[in-house]
């Protein structure tokens, strides 16, 4: 999955520099799904008007956001709104439209300073859907983005939530109270098993966890095994390690999930 990471957003950097050119347009691909809660694919590209020419060879810095849209307006307000919450850098964002042309603007006002310089950048946001129950809606943001410097920035961010009672879900929420501490002992276990680390043995020199100490994050999502946790390329590893997942089956959960609830087994 390390490389698979790494690979995506060396796919996502080429892809980026070299899609042909066109000028602020909005694409709309339908997808059938057998669900009650149907949607479509949209996306927002924005190229800027300012070409790189680097040895006769032109490109142009670009920003494409794809996303969902549902029948449920709700649904969609709950997306757009993480989606430019993640993107804000002081700036409030009023539609993904919005937030494309800024990142361009940031570029070209850049551009217009330094004329010699010689790279184009590129902003790649992609929301998909990767889990629909009646009550349970898990969407990846997957965000790539290059403003110069060795590298790409990368991020995946899981976004949960309820389409029926139409609010966020969120970990605290799956759990009997009381239970977190269990939890980040159990997934403590299956990540050391991971990295084949012996219990006991610090984290100090190789993860970045704060104080040296196994944390779980809020990034995560309930699939068909159980709950899968997230952490992006430097949270807690050096970039090159791409991002790591942490999958806490169902049946290390019994004590800890809620009865009824989605992280229930018998579920």
């Amino acid at each position: 999955m390390k490389k698979l990471a790494l690979f995506l957003i060396s796919i996502s950097f080429i892809a980026c520099q070299n899609e042909k050119k066109s000028v602020n347009t909005v694409d709309s691909t339908s997808l059938a799904v057998d669900t009650e809660l149907s949607f479509k694919y949209d996306s927002v590209k924005v190229y800027s008007k300012f070409p790189i020419v680097v040895e006769k060879v032109s490109d142009t810095s670009k920003a494409v956001i794809s996303y969902p849209v549902f029948a449920d307006e709700k649904i969609n307000q709950f997306i757009q709104q993480k989606v430019l919450k993640a993107g804000n850098e002081g700036e409030n964002y009023t539609s993904y439209l919005d937030f494309a042309n800024s990142f361009i603007k940031n570029f070209d006002d850049f551009s217009k300073e330094n004329k010699g310089y010689g790279q184009t950048w590129f902003m790649n946001g992609k929301v998909e859907v990767v889990a629909q129950q009646p009550h349970y809606l898990s969407l990846l943001f997957t965000f790539v983005n290059y403003e110069g410097g060795a590298h790409p920035n990368s991020s995946f961010v899981y976004l949960n939530y309820d389409p029926v009672n139409h609010q966020e879900i969120i970990l605290d929420s799956l759990l009997n109270p009381g239970s977190m501490t269990k939890l980040t002992a159990v997934a403590e276990n299956i990540f050391r098993k991971n990295e084949k680390l012996a219990p006991g043995v610090s984290l100090k020199d190789n993860y970045f966890f704060e104080n040296d100490k196994f944390s779980l994050n809020q990034n995560f999502s309930v699939t068909k095994e159980g709950i899968k946790f997230l952490y992006n390329p430097y949270e807690i590893k050096a970039y090159a390690y791409g991002i790591t997942e942490l999958l806490i089956p169902f049946t290390a959960l019994k004590d800890i999930a809620k009865p009824n609830g989605l992280l229930n087994p018998v579920n």
